[in-house]
């Protein structure tokens, strides 16, 4: 569980907003330790900050000090103390202010001038918000004012960090408002409020078709941390800025490198958090190319597989010569089937590489291997924890199948991991070794006594229902126990 401070130069500045125990002064603040109870320290800094080695100044760089995550940090303050510094960053934003600028100014009369306040990446015009987000990402403060200018575009002219006492009443609601979004906790009863010893997040997105886990897993994994006393709760991609409350984060979102899954993976990295999906696992798992050559580096039994890029020489007579037809091809980034096709000609073949190539610069060419249905092996810290076969759309080679909007997949039955056959899991463990320690489903064909791994997925499916049928709850205890011991072993580091 962490302890969250807002602190404040004086009680009064705290006056006209709901009373908290969380709020301190910048003396009580100096006379603290370096930590609470041995629980993580979140600092949000309210103090009077555009001077140098002013009291705000000094909470940031106390806090930075003692080792606690404080918002802003000290060089977020040193950035926004001169223009030099911070204008290096504005040319990336000049773009964005000139569009939602004249969004939110038009006609002859429309003034030359507009003043923003962003209260933790939260705008009360909501023509202004997609600026406010990325300039409080660029720059996390809880409180930025900021004036744009029109010349022969808008830009943004000065940028000021602020605080809650100079604020308005309508400013005021507005800033209560962003401030609860941004961290809820503050506003519990600490006498209601249960105690726990980590804070863990799980990423999700509530409008997904295909997410990892299914609301009633969701709901299971919340159960199980909770058992472990973990708090665990859901986020969502607007949350990026809250990702440093928690002391651990549990990707359940499907993940992609140039997508803000990743973008949380490296930060909470960053942040010295516990983190599965980590961005190396997603960054080899998500690529099909990569995967292919790091199998046969490491002597992981795969499928024949060709590497085919659209200036190669005849791919037709090298597909046909080495794995022949039908063959599979398949863009390296495909997730759930998608961009994956079976071939059955040299015609079809070039007709499918034509389309796909324009979506990517290579592609992927293996052998078919008709089975009734492919292994799923749950792997977790290099141990096999669930066994499902997932079983072929009926009049279909795959185990799922897009027909535009609409998906259909397979049935599927779950085994004791005991029950597998021996080749099946040792090929399953054999796979996630070069890749990490992290959560994987290993997809495995069979063919009498030969087990071929087809790919590594990152992000496995955990449904409650599926995954969970032979385990039941405990699936997401032994899960949940893994972040435990890794939060444990983090914060004895720390």
């Amino acid at each position: 569980m962490s302890t969250l401070y807002l602190v404040v130069e004086n009680r009064k500045d705290w006056g006209p907003f709901y009373p908290s125990d969380d709020v301190i002064t910048f003396n009580d603040y100096m006379a603290l330790g370096e930590r609470a109870d041995g629980r993580t320290v979140r600092v949000i800094n309210l103090c009077p900050q555009s001077r140098y080695l002013s009291k705000g100044y000094y909470c940031s760089l106390l806090a930075e000090a003692r080792g606690h995550k404080v918002i802003p940090s000290v060089g977020t303050l040193n950035d926004l103390r001169s223009r030099a510094l911070y204008s290096l960053a504005l040319p990336d934003f000049h773009k964005e202010a000139e569009q939602v600028a004249l969004e939110a100014s038009s006609g002859e009369s429309a003034p030359d001038t507009l003043n923003l306040k962003i209260y933790f990446g939260e705008s009360p015009q909501p023509a202004l918000q997609s600026l406010a987000r990325i300039l409080f990402e660029r720059f996390p403060c809880p409180i930025l004012d900021v004036e744009l200018k029109r010349r022969k575009t808008w830009m943004i002219s000065r940028i000021r960090p602020r605080t809650p006492s100079k604020l308005t009443d309508a400013e005021q609601t507005a800033f209560a408002d962003a401030l609860d979004h941004f961290s809820r906790k503050i506003w519990r009863s600490p006498k209601s409020r249960q105690r726990y010893r980590f804070d863990l997040a799980m990423l999700v997105d509530s409008r997904e078709k295909l997410p990892p886990s299914n609301a009633p897993a969701l709901k299971q994994f919340i159960r199980a941390g909770r058992q472990l006393q973990i708090n665990v709760e859901l986020i969502e991609k607007k949350d990026y800025m809250r990702l440093t409350e928690y002391d651990g984060l549990f990707i359940r979102e499907t993940t992609a490198i140039d997508h803000h899954t990743y973008h949380f993976a490296k930060k909470a990295e960053a942040e010295g958090m516990v983190v599965i999906d980590d961005p190396t696992s997603i960054l080899r798992c998500t690529n099909k190319i990569y995967l292919a050559d790091l199998f046969r580096a490491n002597k992981v039994p795969a499928p024949k597989t060709l590497i085919l890029s659209r200036d190669q020489g005849d791919i037709l007579n090298l597909v046909g010569r080495q794995l022949g037809f039908p063959v599979v091809l398949k863009i390296p980034d495909g997730a759930f089937s998608r961009g994956v096709v079976k071939v059955e000609s040299p015609e079809a073949f070039a007709q499918q590489a034509e389309i796909l190539f324009d979506q990517s610069a290579l592609l992927l060419a293996q052998e078919f291997m008709y089975t009734d249905f492919d292994w799923r092996i749950g792997v977790l810290n290099h141990r096999p924890i669930y066994a499902c076969r997932y079983y072929m759309v009926k009049k279909h080679w795959q185990i799922y199948k897009h027909d535009g909007a609409r998906s259909q997949s397979g049935g599927f039955d779950t085994l004791p991991t005991y029950e597998v056959p021996k080749a099946v899991l040792e090929a399953a463990v054999k796979a996630t070794q070069p890749i990490g320690n992290g959560l994987y489903g290993v997809d495995i064909k069979q063919s009498g006594e030969r087990a071929v791994v087809i790919e590594v997925n990152d992000n496995p499916s955990i449904d409650r229902g599926v995954e969970d049928k032979f385990l039941g709850d405990g699936l997401y205890t032994l899960i949940m126990e893994e972040f435990l011991r890794r939060m444990e072993r983090q914060r004895s580091r720390d």
